[in-house]
């Protein structure tokens, strides 16, 4: 009985409570109609007799089964009747009506097929906003819950998209210094560079400071040249090339807000550079990126997917990583890259974007490249039989496709970065927001919101809380890119589960080590009061959740100042381009 249910739900493995259905494959799929029917006759015989019925978790799961059967059934029955008059026309020598229906009957046919293979596509539905200022998890860090915003509008002079300047040559390498070193210090509260580091890795080590001889690891996200499918957007000699989805124009990791990190780590924090590790095993360090850092910092380890003309080769080491769901079952195991193994520390450094499978893309997402195999399992261009990822995401490009789109279900981003060697070991988390992207290829708007106002963010979040900062980055990015941030509601899932892992909403027991042990509270999630004060608890008064600390280098101001902005920098009200969107 127990194969069975495995065969046809998805289950947690520590608690065995049923948390979806499996998609079948192979032959299994005969029995899709079989499947469908019997939840067509399960929904007529529940729901007719009292209609209340249909809002029922049970019923809601049987009707997108049961209208799945009715769409093949109805496409079979056509082409059958389709069929008879064609043989009829062709009988009576009327060849061009039969031809006719044999093209309805072929249309009918493939309708059906494609109904049979394809999982009904989730429905649209209507949510109910979340609650602002409703914190829920438990705040991390030095300073708990905090996410400093650093924002300079000289940060980047780029004209924008199509017109031949590329946005790389448009980013201030000394307004992005200081835009770290005052992200650094407001959130540690201190006058230097150096002792804000100390009060980091003190926080971190629970009272001990960094030694000299550990390393660590910076995840960035390089998906514009991506290679984990085996090509790439770069020509012999390691130069971006368009094409894919991509051209010039889309955003990448910014080199010189990298630049200022590495500044910062060696020069400050007194990291040697043999000891730093900066990439993404999923990509490839373009010349664009690479050139003016590994100018002044050479002895980096520059880690990417090829390992070629002075990179480093990403490859797996001998730790493993755990999905916690029985989805992963007979699936192959997954490794932990090896420079991210070798790690003392990580600093989580993303990119401020929307996507069309998850809604957002920050810190959390920004880990689907620190598993050198790809999310689709691929591995540089070889399919494999790895976990896929995509398929437990909340959206999809196309309705065919597997999705999760609802609260409460299991999140391989929590396993992800609850790992004790990815998200486990990371003392920070940046988010980049110096242009932001739309979709997965960042495609760059300038922001509408205040305090853009029509430019664009020149923007850095930093924190030690990563729930708290991908909730700050969501509440923007779903005023910016309401269409694909707020697509349906389980975008926000992975923050609730995350927040709550201890007990989440899915009942899944995380064990991304496998070692008996459910993951704790990985921090903080609420919403902003709203888009224009953009204040949390913590700048409220009112409770333990967020603080938005708002610094805008421009306004000089010997302390931080929490949102919302100085008298000088007082938010301009949203204009008819700029109609704010409710709070989620």
């Amino acid at each position: 009985m127990n194969r069975v249910k495995q065969a046809i739900f998805k289950t947690c493995p520590k608690s065995g409570k049923v948390v979806g259905l499996r998609r079948p494959e192979g032959w299994r799929r005969i029995f899709i109609p079989l499947i469908g029917f019997a939840a067509l006759v399960w929904f007529l015989v529940r729901v007719v007799p009292k209609p209340s019925r249909a809002a029922y978790p049970c019923q809601r799961v049987a009707m997108p089964l049961a209208s799945g059967f009715v769409l093949w059934l109805a496409g079979m029955a056509g082409a059958t009747v389709a069929f008879g008059k064609a043989r009829n026309r062709f009988q009576q020598a009327r060849f061009a009506t039969g031809a006719l229906a044999v093209v309805v009957a072929v249309v009918g046919v493939g309708w059906g097929v494609l109904t049979l293979q394809a999982p009904a596509a989730a429905e649209t539905v209507a949510y109910t906003a979340h609650p602002a200022n409703q914190p829920i998890g438990v705040a991390k860090g030095l300073a708990p819950g905090r996410v400093v915003w650093v924002h300079d509008p000289d940060l980047t002079d780029w004209a924008g998209p199509g017109t031949g300047e590329r946005w790389w040559q448009h980013v201030s390498q000394s307004v992005a210094n200081q835009v770290m070193s005052q992200a650094l210090r407001s959130y540690a509260n201190t006058t230097s560079d150096a002792a804000a580091w100390d009060a980091i890795f003190r926080s971190y080590n629970g009272g001990a400071p960094y030694q000299s001889n550990q390393k660590i690891a910076i995840k960035i996200n390089l998906t514009t040249s991506n290679a984990g499918s085996g090509t790439a957007n770069i020509d012999s000699n390691y130069n971006w090339v368009p094409g894919g989805g991509l051209n010039y124009d889309a955003i990448g990791e910014s080199p010189q807000l990298m630049h200022a990190l590495l500044d910062q780590l060696v020069n400050k924090a007194g990291v040697p550079q043999a000891n730093i590790t900066i990439g993404d095993p999923t990509g490839l360090w373009i010349n664009e990126l690479y050139v003016p850092l590994h100018n002044d910092f050479p002895n980096v380890v520059y880690l990417d997917n090829y390992g070629q003309q002075g990179r480093t080769r990403a490859s797996f080491s001998s730790v493993p990583m755990y999905w916690s769901t029985s989805e992963a079952n007979g699936k192959t195991q997954d490794y932990v890259p090896n420079y991210f193994a070798q790690a003392d520390y990580m600093i989580n450094l993303a990119i401020l974007k929307t996507h069309d499978r998850n809604g957002i893309t920050l810190t959390a997402k920004n880990h689907f490249g620190s598993m050198l195999r790809t999310p689709v399992a691929q591995l540089r261009g070889v399919s494999g039989n790895w976990l896929e990822l995509h398929h437990l995401l909340p959206s999809a490009p196309s309705a065919s496709e597997p999705k999760v789109p609802t609260m409460g279900n299991y999140r391989p981003l929590v396993d992800l970065n609850g790992n004790r060697n990815l998200g486990g070991k990371t003392l920070l988390y940046m988010v980049d927001g110096i242009f932001g992207g739309k979709n997965w290829n960042s495609t760059p708007y300038t922001w509408a919101m205040t305090p853009f106002n029509g430019d664009w963010p020149s923007s850095l979040f930093l924190s030690m809380d990563q729930v708290a900062i991908d909730s700050v980055g969501f509440d923007f990015l779903s005023q910016q890119w309401p269409d694909q941030a707020l697509v349906n509601e389980g975008v926000q899932d992975y923050l609730h589960e995350m927040a709550l892992a201890n007990n989440p909403p899915s009942g899944t027991c995380y064990d991304p080590e496998h070692d008996q042990t459910c993951q704790q509270s990985m921090g903080v999630h609420e919403h902003w009061n709203n888009p224009i004060d953009k204040q949390y608890t913590r700048n409220l008064g009112t409770g333990n959740g967020i603080e938005l600390m708002y610094i805008n280098p421009l306004t000089p101001t010997p302390t931080p100042t929490a949102v919302p902005p100085t008298a000088t920098n007082t938010p301009v009200p949203p204009t008819a381009t700029n109609t704010a969107v409710p709070p989620t």
